[in-house]
């Protein structure tokens, strides 16, 4: 959008806008009070953002100005491959893009990660825009991709799945693609699968993985040397952090052989804990079937006296699903987060709350993530910490313990008649198709993906930043996890909709959180220095 100043025989300035692109000049001005006018050129300054652009991926080179331009930019082949040749983009013969007005994405597109600014604030980090480049590193009938699944199941892998496929196919011609069975073993074990549009044509209506999974098993030597013998350029990985680290572990040992091989992650995690990206693929399904849960935990309760209904749900560090479901529902009088501590007895304490809550409407529903207070079960089992295969800490059922404190108190403490009802539903919902909206999201990170790796990007995860798909490195997403932020207007929405207490009484509680969340702010600050 350029700005046209004009007089008109006055002296208060009169300005037209006029947008390039519409080749159609404004009808009517809008006059504007008297202003003192500072010459300024336009062009020179869209030049210069694009110097900035440019001074990310060019050694030796300085902006004029430093007005807090970041790109995090993504490794390319061309990094240690500089001679590797390029070829013009299938997608230019393609009839689907034919009518699209502007089918690739340019090299100077990039995506803020913060939008919400003040006056005077720096521009800060940016990403490169996902999608089509105009020329490609690979050449369709050269392409050997391969694509596997690691770690918890999840709703929409199966999507992810058939999008990479069908992404390759359609759009690229590509015609070898193989699918890795059973996790990162599958690599050295030798199971693997020819996958073709027809094979994953629906899969997509079926939960789990059609290439089923494992935790655990990266061996970056084993892996990479198969990659290698099987003559593989392209690999897809679709699995949470754990498997993302596994993932730029590969891209290093690819990089240092100097093998002309795209890494390409996709970010999985039912909890919604990656950091950067706005939301996971399958989180939408998941607090959607929870209401199921909810809802059947409801009417238990209602139907019997001072009923006390118990839900968890999944949420291992981070309570987004918890939280969400609970702001979904409506009938939730309490919702408890592995971010919030709580306790149970004294003033201010959950048993005085539901003892309250029971008086008030005689019944009442309990949502509880899976991580919430782990500390203060273990304490009261003397359990020890144990690890699974993938590294994470294996969670004590909150759910069952909270339900027998519960029921301890108010039978043996308070003498009173209480009914408790526990629901469990967090396998069934891991195990469902994704729902519309997931489906959608999932082939948009699919398709951002195949466009990545062909376009000659390596070690990037993909995922929208801002609601504008991004090709993001790595180490962004592996870093930090994303969790709620007790001070931010959200969880303030749940407490006023649960009118639930904060649990934050305790002398220096609250100043804990704060000072908590400011550190991680640091932590992150350092992060994205580096």
């Amino acid at each position: 959008m350029e700005a046209s100043i004009s007089f008109l025989g006055s002296t208060k300035p009169n300005i037209s806008l006029f947008n390039p692109s519409s080749n159609v000049l404004p009808r009517r001005d809008f006059p504007l009070p008297a202003l003192k006018l500072k010459k300024v050129s336009v062009l020179p300054r869209i030049l210069h953002q694009k110097r900035l652009i440019r001074a990310q991926c060019s050694d030796g080179f300085k902006p004029e100005e430093d007005d807090g331009f970041v790109l995090e930019d993504v490794p390319h082949l061309t990094k240690f491959l500089p001679d590797l040749p390029s070829y013009p983009n299938p997608l230019k013969e393609s009839q689907a893009y034919a009518i699209v007005k502007r089918t690739f994405v340019s090299s100077e597109d990039v995506v803020a990660q913060n939008i919400v600014v003040q006056k005077g604030s720096k521009r800060g980090v940016h990403f490169r825009r996902a999608g089509p480049r105009e020329r490609v590193y690979f050449r369709s009938d050269e392409v050997k991709a391969c694509i596997v699944t690691c770690g918890g199941l999840c709703p929409g892998i199966n999507t992810v799945i058939r999008e990479i496929v069908c992404g390759l196919n359609n759009m690229y011609g590509v015609n070898n693609i193989l699918g890795i069975q059973g996790g990162y073993r599958g690599f050295y074990s030798k199971n693997t699968m020819n996958l073709t549009p027809k094979v994953v044509n629906d899969i997509h209506k079926r939960g789990g993985t059609f290439l089923q999974t494992s935790r655990g098993g990266h061996d970056t030597a084993k892996i990479v040397d198969n990659i290698q013998d099987r003559g593989i350029n392209q690999v897809y990985i679709i699995g949470g952090d754990g498997t993302q680290k596994g993932a730029e572990k590969i891209y290093e040992e690819v990089e240092r052989r100097g093998l002309q091989v795209a890494v390409s992650g996709i970010p999985k995690t039912i909890d919604n804990d990656i950091a950067v990206i706005d939301k996971s693929f399958g989180f939408d399904t998941a607090v959607e079937e929870a209401q199921r849960a909810i809802n059947a935990a409801h009417v238990e309760v209602e139907s019997v006296e001072n009923g006390v209904g118990i839900v968890k749900l999944m949420g291992r560090y981070s309570g987004f699903i918890a939280m969400i479901a609970t702001l979904a529902n409506r009938d939730v009088d309490c919702c408890l987060i592995p971010e919030s501590p709580f306790f149970l007895e004294g003033k201010g304490g959950l048993f005085e709350f539901i003892e309250e809550r029971l008086k008030e409407n005689r019944h009442m529903v309990i949502v509880i993530a899976e991580g919430a207070g782990q500390d203060y079960v273990a304490q009261s089992m003397r359990a020890s910490e144990t690890k699974d295969a993938s590294g994470n800490r294996l969670l004590l059922d909150v759910g069952l313990w909270l339900t027998q404190q519960i029921k301890d108190h108010f039978t043996n403490v308070r003498k009173m008649m209480i009914n408790m009802k526990y629901i469990d539903p967090t396998y069934m919902i891991r195990a469902i198709p994704s729902n519309a909206s997931d489906n959608v999201y999932c082939t948009l990170l699919a398709q951002s993906a195949v466009h990545g790796a062909m376009a000659g990007y390596s070690g990037f995860t993909v995922g929208p930043v801002n609601s504008r798909h991004a090709y993001i490195p790595i180490s962004q997403v592996t870093e930090v996890t994303n969790t709620v932020k007790l001070t931010d207007r959200m969880w303030a929405r749940l407490l006023a909709s649960t009118n639930q207490p904060s649990f934050l009484t305790g002398e220096g509680a609250l100043q804990n959180v704060i000072d908590m969340e400011t550190q991680e702010k640091i932590d992150n600050m350092k992060i994205s220095s580096i």
